[in-house]
């Protein structure tokens, strides 16, 4: 008799297959990307051919998150996963005392205590936030460009460690942002990112118990990422001397905190386990799987999900084919010998265009974030010159986006615009006569209401990623969809789940729920961009009545470029304003580089000068990042942990009084900081900038607080 323990997890399966003594035949781990049922089918015909394991005399127990639906099909018996890890780590591990599991969207910890020769456990979950898991790890390791070869042998000691939030993945996200746009190295991110893991575990999961040694550490971010494991023993050794557990060196918490080598699979061995003590759960054979992933779910999926984004291939050709110049529109590269450069150096990407004195776009580039916004200009700024060559002129520089406050005196720049204004500009410079304007970039949702060619109104909405393409991107790249294939691989589905407005957290969630009943990933895509628009314009806009909006509607950003995005916007706006006109931004991607290039110009031709310095100083730029216990703002309780930024421009007069003390000709940028007065040192800086503004109220006073003033004494005299 063979026994088969399967653990259905959120990302990936693993099965153990053994022996009736619990010898390890064969066991394996893979992702099972959205398709849970399709890959026990797999592993199921994979030992019964190969094993020999047979219906009526094996024996299957399963467990993990999807794993009570499947189960009933094959008939194998469900184990609780915590129970089923609980159970290995006794058999295999009786001396451990506390279990850290951590995999692909939930956690768990589980503390064994001994009493009166009884073990009981008692058992922590976090299941309904990806925050502080491997996906929330991944996803910010691809934002930053790190391939999972190099993240696994990341560390955590000796690092500059920055604030992030791990109890939510959305407002982690937003404190990676943050560290990006301030230039933080990546290397501080993601030893940053493993301490929020482990405080996130300590913090909450452990409901104030102290986890005592020995210690297990299981699931895949625990085995494969070596900082987080660094961060474990770290905060474990200062813990346990702390509350006088003892005072452990370096070496013996190697012995404390153990990695198992079959850490993916405690789950899988406690479900044999579970079965080696107990009868039942003999396995039924898979034709009652096979029907379910043939047939069943396709009628599930049409009782409880709606229609796919078209409803036919004629519906689909018509749509590509009206908005075809979506994706084909490039600006096509010519060269002139004067040009004007607006560059949108946002949180994911940086973009750059050029356009000429008649304001002909000329070029255009985009990069992905490096995760610092010095590199990122040095980048953009190469393939300008490298196109244009050395002799061209630069008659103006506009930014915009996260990064324009701190590069606007390092590049030079002529303006640095707000981007709600320059993504309006670009909007009604090519739709003059618009009525709304609806921006979705990667990680913020901006809508603007135009009344005679002005903004009269905006909705911006950057703190949630419920809406944004950075979370529609975030979720193909856990199912190995490229970003080019969404529209395409949504389009595909001919049906698809319903997902409820709101929280990205909630939806996070809601998707793994989906996954169990058997929705693929095109169709999980389709539904997240059916549900788009209304995260958009009802949950982040917070505009429930499209038709007091207006007629004429412009979609720009990049999130638009997604041709899938773009249908279901339509379809959400024509049921709310059926004579509505909704057009696509010719550039969409580009619009708020364009947008501060037009500014640019206008500043150009109302002064004839540029503050541009020139692509060999930015080529030359050298800079230095501080990050330390000087950094740390104290005007607050808040103590927030600040970067100081130091760029040699030859100009400015140092620094030598600071705590980090900065030599003439150095500039020095502060960021991190949750207010402006974090923008000032100490008091003796505070002092001067208050002189100085004393000096320029003297020089120009509120002549409506001096009409004030006088009225109140005459009034007073009478």
């Amino acid at each position: 008799m063979l026994l088969l323990g399967i653990d259905v997890g959120s990302t990936t399966c693993k099965y153990v297959l053994t022996d009736q003594k619990g010898n390890i035949l064969d066991k394996a781990y893979e992702r099972h990307n959205t398709r849970q049922a399709e890959k026990v089918l797999e592993f199921l015909i994979r030992l019964e051919n190969s094993f020999g394991f047979t219906p009526g005399r094996d024996r299957v127990y399963m467990t993990g998150s999807g794993g009570g639906f499947i189960a009933e099909l094959i008939g194998a018996r469900f184990v609780q996963e915590v129970v089923a890890v609980a159970t290995a780590v006794e058999k295999l591990h009786p001396d451990v005392r506390f279990v850290s599991e951590i995999g692909g969207e939930d956690m768990k910890t589980v503390f064994i205590k001994e009493q009166e020769g009884k073990k009981n456990r008692q058992v922590y979950m976090q299941n309904v936030c990806a925050g502080g898991t491997g996906t929330f790890i991944e996803k910010s390791a691809r934002k930053l460009g790190i391939p999972s070869e190099l993240l696994s042998q990341m560390g955590y000691e000796g690092y500059t460690l920055h604030k992030i939030s791990a109890k939510c993945g959305i407002f982690a996200e937003a404190d990676v942002n943050s560290l990006v746009k301030a230039g933080v190295p990546k290397e501080e991110i993601i030893a940053s990112l493993f301490e929020a893991v482990v405080y996130q575990n300590l913090s909450q999961l452990t409901k104030g118990n102290t986890p005592l040694p020995k210690v297990l550490l299981l699931g895949g971010p625990n085995l494969f990422f070596r900082g987080l494991q660094q961060a474990w023993r770290f905060h474990l050794q200062r813990l346990w001397k702390e509350r006088g557990i003892g005072d452990f060196s370096k070496e013996e918490m190697q012995e404390l905190v153990i990695v198992p080598e079959n850490s993916l699979f405690y789950a899988a061995l406690g479900c044999v386990f579970t079965a080696m003590g107990e009868e039942g759960g003999v396995y039924a054979g898979k034709d009652r799987l096979l029907w379910w992933v043939e047939e069943g779910q396709h009628l599930q999926k049409l009782k409880e999900g709606k229609q796919g984004l078209v409803s036919s291939e004629k519906e689909l050709l018509e749509f590509k084919k009206k908005f075809s110049y979506v994706i084909e529109n490039k600006i096509v590269p010519k060269k002139v010998s004067e040009i004007v450069i607006g560059c949108d150096f946002g949180s994911t990407t940086a973009k750059a265009v050029c356009m000429s004195k008649e304001k002909e776009l000329v070029f255009s580039c985009y990069s992905l974030s490096k995760g610092n916004p010095i590199e990122d200009a040095k980048e953009i700024f190469r393939r300008i010159r490298e196109f244009f060559g050395q002799d061209v002129k630069v008659l103006a520089l506009g930014l915009t986006g996260y990064g324009k406050d701190l590069l606007k005196d390092v590049l030079g720049a002529d303006v640095a615009v707000v981007e709600t204004v320059a993504h309006a500009t670009a909007g009604l410079y090519f739709f003059p006569d618009a009525d709304c304007i609806c921006d979705v970039g990667g990680v913020d949702v901006k809508i603007m209401i135009i009344r005679q060619g002005s903004v009269v109104d905006f909705r911006l909405n950057s703190q949630c990623s419920s809406g944004n393409g950075a979370f529609l991107q975030g979720v193909a790249e856990r199912f190995n969809i490229p970003l080019s294939e969404i529209a395409d691989r949504a389009f595909q589905a001919k049906a698809m789940p319903n997902f409820t407005m709101g929280c990205g957290v909630f939806l996070q969630s809601d998707i793994v729920n989906q996954q169990r009943k058997g929705w693929k990933a095109e169709e999980i895509l389709a539904g997240l961009c059916q549900v788009l628009p209304l995260n958009v314009w009802v949950y982040a806009g917070n505009i429930n009545n499209l038709s007091q909006v207006g007629r004429k509607f412009i979609l720009q950003g990049g999130t638009h470029r997604n041709l899938a995005v773009v249908k279901a916007q339509i379809d959400f706006i024509k049921s709310k304003v059926p004579e509505a006109q909704i057009y696509v931004h010719p550039y969409s991607g580009e619009a708020g580089a364009i947008g501060s290039a037009l500014i640019a110009l206008e500043h150009y031709e109302k002064h004839k000068s540029t503050r541009f310095r020139g692509f060999e100083v930015i080529e030359e730029l050298t800079y230095r990042t501080t990050t330390s216990k000087e950094t740390v703002c104290h005007w607050c309780p808040i103590s927030c942990q600040r970067t100081f930024i130091d760029v040699y421009l030859g100009e400015g007069e140092g620094r030598p009084w600071s705590k980090v003390p900065l030599e003439r000709g150095w500039v020095r940028l502060i960021v991190n900081n949750s207010c402006p007065k974090g923008l000032v040192e100490d008091e003796r800086e505070l002092k001067v900038i208050k002189e100085q503004m004393e000096s320029i109220k003297k020089n120009f006073p509120n002549v409506s607080d001096f009409v004030r003033k006088e009225a109140f004494k005459k009034l007073t005299r009478t």
